[in-house]
């Protein structure tokens, strides 16, 4: 074989040893390039919202556990479990003999006090005038010691009328009064026990207005805003619906459930009473949230503020995910900012737009949503 066909040889065989070390590489994953993740948000039907029912629980508008400030045999604890009572009525009352011995001392040290102060400025009076009709009869020293002693008699009067007032305090502290109209709900304590200070004695409740609360889903938080008006369902009384209304909702999420804590507030009902601890259920009105921001057949949906954008052109957009995870501009038209985000009108239920990152994406880009 000559050279010129060897060196032939050899250059074809590298040809193919380099097409297969290609062919071979060919068969490895090629990373996704280009592919963003967002933070995305599906817009949810309100009609889902407006028929669902939201199990709770009531409590009174005012509740508290009394306790008395000072400690005692306690004497009488004149209410039952249930009991109305009116503000300043007494709820329990301790043997006051202590404290009106206490008292007695304080006013006797005050006397005593207002005694000394009373001769320590006659004393001063006396000096000053025998200095004023003769200035070597009484030195400005003696002068000077006379209204030291007034002012310590001045201060320790001070003292005991202090002491007065604390003893006096006490006395009126062994008496626990209503510091509200409501019920006796509970009692922690019998009759003729020792109670310490701040220990619980009686559970008040004001049922006047009714508290109602709920745990509201995160998918449904966009709706609570729009609601007016509510109705609440107890299950002791199923045919009764009360009107309500909502007082607070909570900004944190619970870190079990991850539900918000939405409160409702209501008027006790005519034809029953409403106890703290009655469970039941609540809904909407469904008018609230059909009826909110409607232009023409297009419904307003709360969506987060940091989901609109704008590229220069005349209006407002937002970026539509579709099926195949590719955003695409759209327009909506901007209604009221809400607690939580802002109105929108435009989309549609089932769509998918991003929430986060709009203006840093561009047409036609691929998208992957973050869970």
């Amino acid at each position: 074989m000559g050279e010129t066909m060897k060196k032939g040889l050899l250059l074809l065989i590298s040809l193919l040893l380099l097409a297969l070390l290609l062919g071979g590489c060919s068969t490895e994953e090629v990373p996704e390039v280009g592919i963003r993740p967002v933070k995305a948000l599906r817009i949810g039907s309100a009609d889902t919202f407006n028929s669902r029912w939201f199990p709770g629980k009531a409590e009174g508008c005012k509740e508290a556990n009394l306790a008395f400030r000072v400690a005692g045999t306690l004497e009488a604890l004149p209410v039952n479990l249930g009991d109305e009572v009116n503000p300043g009525d007494v709820l329990a009352r301790l043997d006051p003999r202590y404290y009106q011995v206490a008292l007695d001392n304080a006013l006797a040290q005050m006397r005593r006090a207002r005694a000394a102060f009373d001769l320590a400025v006659t004393e001063l009076k006396r000096v000053q005038d025998i200095r004023k009709q003769d200035s070597g009869a009484v030195s400005q020293s003696m002068v000077a010691s006379r209204r030291g002693q007034m002012l310590s008699a001045k201060e320790q009067l001070n003292s005991a009328q202090a002491a007065v007032r604390h003893a006096r305090d006490d006395l009126s502290y062994t008496m626990l009064r209503a510091p509200f109209k409501g019920s006796v709900v509970e009692k922690f304590v019998e009759n003729f026990e020792d109670v310490k200070a701040m220990e619980q004695v009686v559970r008040l409740v004001d049922n006047s207005q009714v508290k109602f609360t709920v745990q509201m889903p995160e998918k449904f938080m966009r709706y609570v805003p729009l609601v007016k008006r509510s109705f609440v369902v107890f299950d002791a009384y199923p045919e009764e619906e009360i009107p309500a209304t909502i007082k607070e909702v909570s900004k944190k999420a619970s870190k079990v459930t991850r539900t918000y804590a939405v409160t409702l507030i209501m008027h006790q009902p005519k034809h029953f009473r409403v106890l703290s601890g009655m469970a039941g259920k609540a809904r909407t009105d469904r008018k609230s949230i059909a009826a909110i921001a409607k232009k023409g057949n297009k419904k307003a949906v709360e969506i987060p503020v940091g989901a609109v954008f704008s590229d220069g052109q005349k209006g407002a957009f937002v970026w539509i995910i579709n099926r195949n995870n590719i955003v695409h501009r759209h327009k909506v038209e901007l209604g009221a900012l809400t607690n939580n985000g802002i109105l929108v009108t435009g989309l549609k239920e089932g769509d998918y737009i991003a929430t986060a990152g709009v203006n840093t994406l561009v047409e036609g880009q691929q998208v992957k949503i973050l869970k």
